[in-house]
């Protein structure tokens, strides 16, 4: 009976994937890939690299102009060290390696692959909450922002989500790399994976983000009503607040947009004790990764000492004197 299934959703995932052929009841990138697949796999590279030279960028900017070492980039720069090897390490194995094989025979590359993938995915959203309290001191309260945003709480910050990123990856992972029957551990293990992992990397910083961003928004809007009334001038306010509410709504929404289908996917299938086919599975898995190539983006682009930073870089400009002091505008 259970081998009968086993055929059953084997033959349904082969006739589904345009990239992959069954030998012997496992999976093999076909010889005779069809157009489908060969623009499949050449935007994946294409994403792949863009994910790479993008936070290639921020962290050779943040590295080598001196302007830029403060401990708000601190963050963007460990942010974009796992977005990097996102695109590095998770893009190819994904690639090589895809998910429609290893939801069936999963091996140690399998697993390797998987760990990768909750490790780097959650370190990114952890850093994506860390920036939102950075920005909460530094618009809510100014006064005391360098007090209390300084290079050992930015330390500890990055340290706990690097920390936490692989207690969660390795944790939910490593457990099933046992060969024996499922017994009392498998309800542990599904536990991990289905609940504390989700919390832990997505509901979780959803929660601190949206209240977060929602304060900083009502401050913001205060401050612009002040000046506003000390100015009389409805222009400027009215623009402080246009670009307030463009800035929240991009970061939000682009996260948002990138992770939610994936964590109500597994969060519902987990509770339903249901399956979803392969393809779905793998472009929402794919829209997640993706979200680590618009981070550059979001919370580099939108400053404009980083885009002087990026437009010396890629003219090679800073290879040919001492631009570490350089003013950037």
């Amino acid at each position: 009976m259970e081998t009968g299934v086993t055929v059953n959703r084997t033959d349904a995932v082969a006739a589904l994937h345009p990239c992959y052929e069954i030998n012997n009841f496992s999976y093999k990138l076909t010889t005779t890939p069809s157009a489908v697949c060969v623009m499949l796999y050449g935007f994946l590279t294409l994403l792949s690299l863009v994910t790479v030279c993008g936070n290639l960028l921020v962290i050779i900017s943040v590295f080598y102009f001196k302007q830029l070492h403060t401990p708000t980039n601190s963050l963007i720069l460990s942010l974009a060290v796992a977005d990097l090897l996102v695109g590095i390490l998770v893009f190819p194995f994904s690639m090589a390696f895809s998910l429609s094989s290893c939801m069936h025979h999963e091996g140690l590359f399998c697993k390797v692959r998987g760990s990768f993938d909750i490790l780097l995915s959650t370190c990114s959203i952890l850093h994506l909450c860390c920036i939102s309290i950075d920005r909460y001191y530094a618009v809510c309260q100014p006064l005391t922002y360098t007090f209390k945003i300084n290079r050992r709480v930015v330390f500890i910050m990055t340290s706990f989500s690097w920390g936490v990123s692989a207690l969660v990856g390795v944790g939910g992972t490593f457990p099933k790399l046992s060969s024996e029957q499922c017994e009392e551990t498998c309800f542990i293990d599904e536990l991990v994976a289905n609940i504390v992992g989700p919390i832990l990397s997505f509901y979780l910083p959803v929660v601190i983000m949206l209240c977060i961003y929602l304060k900083i928004f009502l401050v913001a809007q205060k401050q612009a009503q002040i000046i506003q009334t000390r100015m009389k001038c409805g222009v400027t306010a009215s623009k402080m607040e246009r670009k307030a509410t463009k800035t929240l709504a991009t970061v939000l929404g682009v996260f948002l947009f990138f992770w939610t289908p994936f964590f109500l996917c597994i969060t519902f299938l987990s509770f339903i004790k249901s399956s979803v086919s392969v393809p779905v599975i793998e472009t929402l898995n794919w829209l997640t990764l993706s979200n680590s190539m618009l981070n550059p983006f979001i919370y580099a682009f939108f400053y404009s000492w980083f885009r002087s930073a990026f437009k010396m870089i890629v003219s090679g400009k800073f290879l040919r004197g001492d631009f570490a002091n350089f003013k950037l505008h």
